[in-house]
């Protein structure tokens, strides 16, 4: 019987699955000569909190094909989703890794999956693979189906911060600025083409998150899955899932905290939904 197993990096979010063998390989954040590795053992506050303070420039850090190597073990079929290659270069890493672990290891596969997306969206993804594989699915019809399950996904999220954004050269100081000086909150989705994009500019949170049902309605949500995800914003996201359930009584939405890639880029007070468009 062959081994399956699901990999991620840690724009998951996710550290372990019920039902299939699953690993991942950390994202890392840099700035000042400090490096906080996004693993089991990262304190997710200490890292949001020095991020928040500190005022010069920060990056992130995609796993290398090492370290995707190690994630991937000894199973014999492999699903690697990545975070959208338009914001890192994890998903040519993991490319990388596939070639030399299939050009060593003769018969055994990888499927590396580009999520188009982060945080929460993956999940919904992983998820999903969970469960062809515990449903005893063919490697290729999984191949197959996942595809288009990623097309019948979405991200929204809000952000009350741009200023990590703006210290790795994503987005003008200058914006960041205004967005914190008036106290704007930032809505926007995931491109098709896997970039984050502003689509709506809203002063205070309740319009924010207002906004975003709105966006969801409009991208397509009826009734499946909706993962929540917030960076220290618990109240925001209890507070939206109470309004997506007065307004889509058969969806099925779980919150959960944002970890340490998402979290640097989402920032206190950020929510990411992750959400089936059917």
């Amino acid at each position: 019987m062959r081994k399956f197993k699901i990999v991620s990096d840690s724009a998951s979010d996710l550290t372990s699955l019920k039902n299939v063998d699953f690993a991942y390989a950390p994202m890392k954040l840099i700035a000042d000569g400090k490096e906080f590795i996004d693993d089991d053992s990262l304190d997710v506050k200490e890292s949001v909190d020095f991020f928040y303070a500190y005022k010069g420039k920060s990056r992130s850090s995609c796993p290398n094909t090492g370290e995707w190597l190690e994630a991937f073990g000894d199973a014999d079929d492999i699903f690697c989703v990545t975070i959208t290659s338009g914001l890192s270069g994890s998903y040519n890493t993991a490319c990388a890794a596939k070639k030399i672990y299939e050009d060593e290891n003769e018969g055994k596969r990888v499927f590396v999956v580009d999520s188009l997306s982060a945080g929460p969206e993956i999940t919904l993804i992983i998820e999903k693979l969970e469960e062809y594989i515990s449903e005893g699915m063919e490697y290729e019809e999984i191949c197959r189906k996942i595809m288009e399950y990623r097309k019948k996904t979405g991200l929204i999220f809000m952000l009350k911060s741009l200023k990590n954004f703006a210290n790795n050269g994503r987005v003008s100081p200058a914006l960041a600025r205004i967005v914190e000086f008036l106290g704007i909150c930032i809505v926007g989705k995931a491109s098709e083409e896997g970039t984050l994009e502003p689509t709506h500019k809203c002063r205070g949170e309740g319009k924010a998150l207002s906004t975003l049902v709105s966006e969801l309605k409009a991208s397509g949500l009826f009734s499946g899955k909706v993962s929540i995800a917030h960076c220290e914003n618990e109240l925001a996201a209890i507070r939206l899932k109470t309004m997506l359930q007065a307004s889509f009584q058969n969806a099925k939405i779980e919150i959960h905290k944002l970890r340490g890639l998402c979290s640097f880029y989402a920032e206190k007070g950020g929510v990411l939904i992750g959400f089936e468009k059917f």
